[in-house]
């Protein structure tokens, strides 16, 4: 059964995305303590809304070119099965509910993330996404703000090897994305953004290639940070199944193939079960330090 035209246009298959907010939890070992799941949740739900929001401003502003793009023309807005007067009512009332939602269970300091990641996709859905570097920023940077999201709303302190796993692995994903995308648009002889066209296959290739490997060595050595090879050698051994995630995805990449990286992950099952297996060992590696 189809959903109604508004939850597709909420891209509810996104919200994987959000998952990030787990991260920082995960790492400094607190859920799996019962008192955090409600928070986190939360805060999981808090990202669905606004990221919503942001996905419908996006396509309204987007409604033309859209409608001449062989895929993106289906969207419910695009397509007209979605009222304008709907999409704008919706989109603007989950970015306005997500912010205040926000100050019921968190300290402050995640309502200023929250307000602060609308901004940021608001400012790039208008005046950024055709802008080189800036758009591939600021994309990754909503990855990074998830993250960083789950650790603001429940007082976390997260490491510097953290930050840049998070960050460099974010622009890996999106710079492996446009990449794809350019070898797409190659191929077919269309493009519909205009930084696309002003990118070059090899610049993106050097962008994701460097990011990738900027995130492993980050990993790893955070990895030996948290363990010890005599006494807790589980995290140096989830150094083996990340390492080998990074270089599926790069495969995906390299074979012009990787999209949105929740497409991407859930349609690769190697891919998926690597990511998996460094789950399982991390968080053992968490549980047991």
């Amino acid at each position: 059964m189809k959903a109604p035209a508004l939850v597709r246009a909420m891209r509810p298959r996104q919200w994987l995305k959000n998952v990030l907010v787990f991260a920082a939890p995960l790492a400094a070992g607190v859920l799996f303590d019962p008192v955090v799941w409600l928070p986190i949740t939360l805060t999981f739900v808090v990202f669905c809304a606004a990221s919503s929001g942001v996905y419908l401003i996006n396509d309204l502003l987007d409604v033309e070119s859209d409608r001449q793009h062989p895929e993106k023309r289906r969207r419910p807005i695009a397509s007209g099965e979605l009222s304008i007067t709907i999409a704008w009512t919706a989109g603007i009332i989950l970015l306005v509910v997500a912010p205040l939602a926000a100050l019921l269970f968190a300290p402050i300091g995640f309502f200023t993330v929250v307000v602060l990641y609308e901004a940021i996709q608001i400012a790039y859905c208008i005046w950024f996404k055709h802008v080189v570097v800036i758009d591939l920023v600021i994309v990754s940077s909503g990855f990074l703000i998830r993250a960083i999201a789950g650790a603001i709303a429940l007082s976390i302190p997260v490491s510097q090897w953290f930050l840049l796993v998070a960050a460099f692995g974010s622009l890996f994903m999106v710079a492996g994305k446009r990449f794809s995308e350019k070898i797409k648009m190659e191929g077919s002889g269309a493009a519909t953004r205009r930084s696309l066209e002003e990118y070059s296959a090899s610049y993106l290739r050097f962008v994701w290639a460097m990011s990738a490997g900027v995130a492993m060595v980050s990993y790893s050595l955070w990895a030996f940070v948290l363990g010890d090879l005599n006494t807790h050698i589980l995290p140096a051994v989830s150094i083996i199944p990340f390492s080998m995630a990074i270089l599926r995805y790069a495969y995906s990449i390299d074979k012009g193939t990787a999209g949105a990286p929740e497409d991407t992950v859930l349609g690769d099952r190697w891919l998926l079960g690597l990511g998996l297996v460094w789950l399982v060992v991390f968080g053992l590696s968490v549980v047991f330090r």
